[in-house]
């Protein structure tokens, strides 16, 4: 298992290298720069003003030297300083982080306690009523739009019962009710369409894993249902969702920004939309470097629990 590991881990470094060269060239690709931004109101701001302050923030210097430059400070631990507020671009990182990583865990949570046994249920009793009423209802579920779902609940719960959640974030650790009651709307508006993918998939493997041969001979053994479903079959069935699962959590880091928007909560995607918006290059490419790695750590997760369920695997 640990040479399976090291495997895994090996192939982050040019992953990595990739990812923040494609960071840093596609952010050069927007029109205009923060530049133009701060200047665009000032009438009085001419070519030569624009030119001192580019030179200022380091934009002038010819775009492998920036890069070079970037790479150098967070080898170093320093993303730099925000442009536009002159905050440690760090610091603001690390205050909108604990937002966004709780509000994925939490939907991926909701969604994946319920889906599931759902997804078995759906499989096991195929074509029946309980069947047709899981498929249906995972088709809306995939069909409403999680920001659609987030503002109706908001106006819900804001006109039926004159409450809205907290738009200013409450640590889990100091007040846990609290912060559930903050987090609880925005978290099931995501976790509705999510789980509609995971209950689907969780059937569909289920219905094929079923009809495999060592689930005939465990049934044929005389083994209870229970344990031919939980401990044969679904062990197997689980690849494909763990899969679903890790990719949705890692693209929840980022798509999360609408909700975050809706609710308020300033976390990583609302604090990148608003550096996007600003042309804020340090903070757009720590902050997206970030959703980065996060993304392809849970992948190595995801590779990690393959090896785990499937020994296969890790011995290939």
């Amino acid at each position: 298992m640990g040479r399976y590991i090291l495997r895994r881990l090996a192939i982050l470094i040019p992953t990595l290298i990739g990812m923040s060269i494609l960071i840093f060239l596609m952010l050069r690709l927007l029109p205009g720069d923060i530049v133009d931004i701060i200047a665009g109101a000032d009438a009085q701001a001419d070519s030569a003003s624009r030119a001192k302050l580019r030179d200022a923030m380091g934009l002038s210097d010819p775009l492998y030297k920036q890069y070079a430059n970037w790479i150098w400070d967070l080898l170093h631990g320093n993303p730099g300083l925000s442009m536009r507020s002159g905050k440690p671009v760090g610091e603001l990182i690390l205050k909108a982080l604990p937002v966004t990583i709780e509000l994925a865990l939490l939907s991926v949570l909701i969604a994946t306690i319920v889906a599931i046994p759902l997804g078995v249920i759906s499989a096991v009793k195929r074509d029946t009523g309980m069947d047709y009423v899981s498929r249906v209802v995972g088709l809306i579920g995939l069909s409403l739009p999680n920001f659609w779902l987030a503002t109706l609940f908001l106006l819900f719960t804001s006109k039926a019962f004159g409450w809205v959640p907290s738009i200013q974030y409450i640590p889990l650790f100091e007040d846990p009710i609290g912060n559930l009651r903050q987090f609880a709307l925005p978290s099931f508006a995501i976790a509705v369409q999510l789980m509609a993918i995971i209950m689907r998939m969780t059937r569909a493997t289920m219905l094929e894993v079923l009809n495999h041969d060592f689930v005939r001979t465990a049934r044929a053994k005389g083994l209870q249902e229970r344990i031919v479903v939980y401990r044969h079959a679904l062990r197997n069935a689980l690849i494909p969702v763990v899969t679903v699962i890790g990719f949705q959590l890692g693209s929840l880091m980022g798509s999360s920004a609408i909700i975050e928007v809706v609710f308020g909560l300033n976390g990583i995607g609302n604090t990148l939309l608003q550096a996007i918006f600003n042309r804020d290059y340090t903070l757009v490419q720590a902050a997206v470097l970030y959703l980065a790695v996060m993304f392809v750590l849970v992948n190595l997760i995801v590779d990690i629990l393959y090896g785990l369920l499937d020994p296969r695997i890790r011995q290939s």
